[in-house]
């Protein structure tokens, strides 16, 4: 049995002005909302790995299911929302005047987010439960069809990544954070 992660492709989103926190949540929601940009080429394995798929899974961000119907249109998708990307503390109330490059929120939001605080978003603790139960869902998936992919996430694959090394499944240490990156574990 195998189970492949794949990361997103590239966002279409490419603003990239410094912007303010207050800013940065709206970013976040059109970053959600937007699909990723077609390549003239993609990563051999990766192609591989979702034509031996007999199942390509996504979360349900246009991100993710853009990108597997980029890398097979013809194949049979599942979207769930469980294999969602984890979420950033951007619920505070506190308000930053500094102007930042929302990839330098990103970084600064996900080093605090590790360090423990989460104010109404999913925890790192809650993130890990949900990757074990994203990880066990995976596994029901493989059992079934042999040789499946999720088309996911480059944090959220990461903790699944560990938890199916964790179960006992053999593959690389971490999953790779690169766009349309494949990392494959068997069982």
């Amino acid at each position: 049995m195998e189970i492949s992660l794949i990361r997103h492709g590239k966002s279409q989103l490419i603003e990239s002005d410094r912007i303010t926190f207050a800013e940065f949540k709206k970013w976040v929601e059109k970053y959600d909302f937007n699909g990723v940009f077609e390549e003239s080429t993609y990563p051999l394995e990766t192609i591989e790995k979702v034509a031996a798929a007999k199942v390509v899974v996504t979360s349900d961000l246009n991100r993710s299911v853009v990108s597997a119907r980029l890398l097979n249109p013809k194949t049979k998708t599942i979207s769930d929302p469980i294999f969602r990307e984890t979420e950033l503390p951007i619920h505070t109330t506190i308000v930053f005047r500094v102007k930042l490059k929302p990839n330098t929120w990103a970084v600064i939001l996900r080093l605090i987010w590790l360090s423990g605080y989460s104010n109404k978003s999913e925890s790192l603790s809650d993130a890990k439960l949900r990757a074990k139960k994203a990880a066990q869902q995976l596994i029901v998936y493989a059992n079934e069809h042999k040789s499946i992919a999720l088309v996911g996430h480059g944090f959220f694959n990461i903790l699944i990544a560990k938890e199916l090394k964790r179960l006992g499944w053999k593959g690389k240490r971490k999953a790779g954070a690169k766009h349309w990156n494949c990392t494959t574990y068997s069982s």
